[in-house]
């Protein structure tokens, strides 16, 4: 079987520290989506490192690593973020396996997004602009190239077809972009990544699959931000939930296991888009300086908020999440009271369902009020160490969601994880 683990909110839930955590359990991690843009934050013997493309597991020396066809790389960022990695694990490319079906991130993709974003003005969507979009424009429209692309003698040719689309779409914006001057380090790139293993993922996996491996799906960004579901036209540019697994590494849904399906114990979103429960004063700021909310790979300030039930259930409804994880619980060590939003009132209607359109309905979030705890849950050692009142508002979650709460994050350390079943 092969077990999901994905965001449920605006991405930035904590997924690269569970990853790691459960990787003790898994043969096989496996990307299924997304791109450089997602930076997985892990604290490997004191030492903060970012994954951006390479999945999770990479610090298990018995766990093996897929970048699945369905995300897009960057071939300078994946040869930066290898570097990265081989002082702390010198057997990383031994353990690590490319898809050839994964889409590539040109120069030119670049510089299309940061046209495209400059010509929205005031309606940006707030793109981390490392060509994202594009890429997967050009693979839905079938004019994208390949990883296993860059094994072919016509490797040049093909690259520079797509490439004079890409200029002639350029000048249609009216803007210049020095793109030229990224083109050498992704030919060089490029020629590191065939000394690698790249391999047909789909078989690859299936073979480890009926061998008996056990696999974790692990995705990126947050069930908010898929392309159909999330908050329309404020996405991403792949599907983030459970369905994008099956796409994202050629499997069956009838191989899908656990789903883990990963919140914070609040709300943030990069970026611009809707944010019903977002708090623009002194409590979200408090919120943002305590948890060190800024982007991993950007740095940009994240919006923050308290946590939004409404949306969470329909995130978990999406992708069939059997377990939850609740992160950065212990950020609200010093909040009194806590509240969470049941419902909206949209348009002056009150529902506890999600809108069609979040972006033109004027929604009022609906908050059921907590009380704080007056011991820091980032001391404890077991959840039953937690105290009552906490414990109170873990149980109100779960009833809401019908789903149980299966670990706790208190704390930025590999181990500090509440285990409740």
């Amino acid at each position: 079987m092969i077990d999901v683990l994905l965001g449920l909110q605006w991405g930035d839930e904590g997924k690269g520290k569970i990853v790691d955590y459960l990787a003790r359990q898994y043969d096989i991690i496996a990307r299924f989506q997304g791109g450089p843009n997602a930076g997985h934050t892990l604290y490997v013997d004191g030492v903060k490192v970012v994954l951006r493309t390479i999945p999770s597991g990479v610090f298990h020396d018995h766990c093996l690593n897929l970048i699945g066809n369905g995300v897009v790389i960057d071939p300078v960022s994946l040869q930066q973020e290898i570097a990265q990695l081989l002082p702390l694990r010198p057997d990383v490319l031994s353990r690590l396996f490319i898809a050839h079906r994964a889409h590539l991130i040109l120069p030119t993709h670049r510089a299309l997004d940061a046209a495209s974003e400059a010509a929205k003005g005031a309606e940006k969507i707030g793109s981390t602009l490392k060509g994202i979009g594009p890429a997967y424009m050009d693979k839905t429209g079938r004019n994208g190239l390949r990883i296993g692309d860059i094994l072919s003698k016509d490797f040049r040719k093909k690259y520079d077809k797509l490439v004079q689309k890409h200029i002639q779409i350029l000048r249609q914006y009216g803007q210049e972009i020095d793109w030229q001057q990224w083109e050498q380090p992704f030919f060089e790139a490029c020629e590191y990544l065939r000394s690698l293993q790249i391999v047909n993922s789909e078989y690859w996996l299936d073979k480890h699959v009926k061998a008996g491996k056990r696999v974790l799906a692990e995705g990126a960004q947050g069930s908010m931000l898929d392309i159909d579901y999330g908050t329309y036209p404020f996405v991403t540019s792949s599907n983030t939930i459970a369905a994008g697994v099956c796409n994202g590494l050629g499997v069956p849904p009838s191989r899908i296991g656990e789903v883990y399906g990963i919140t914070k114990a609040y709300c943030t979103r990069v970026g611009s888009g809707p944010f019903p429960t977002e708090l623009d004063d002194e409590v979200g700021e408090q919120l943002r300086k305590t948890g060190n909310e800024f982007g991993a790979v950007t740095g940009r300030s994240r919006r923050c908020g308290w946590i939004d039930l409404v949306a969470l259930r329909y995130t978990v409804m999406l992708s069939g999440v059997t377990k939850l994880i609740m992160t950065k619980a212990d950020v609200l060590d010093n909040f009194n009271p806590i509240k969470a939003a049941t419902a909206y009132l949209a348009d002056g209607h009150e529902t506890n369902e999600l809108p069609y359109d979040l972006c033109d309905a004027n929604i009022v979030p609906v908050y059921k009020t907590f009380p704080g705890w007056d011991k820091p849950i980032s001391s404890c050692a077991t959840y039953d160490e937690t105290p009552q009142v906490f414990r109170d508002y873990c149980s109100f979650v779960e009833t809401y969601l019908e789903t149980k709460i299966a670990y706790i994050s208190n704390g930025t350390g590999r181990d500090q994880l509440l285990i409740i079943s």
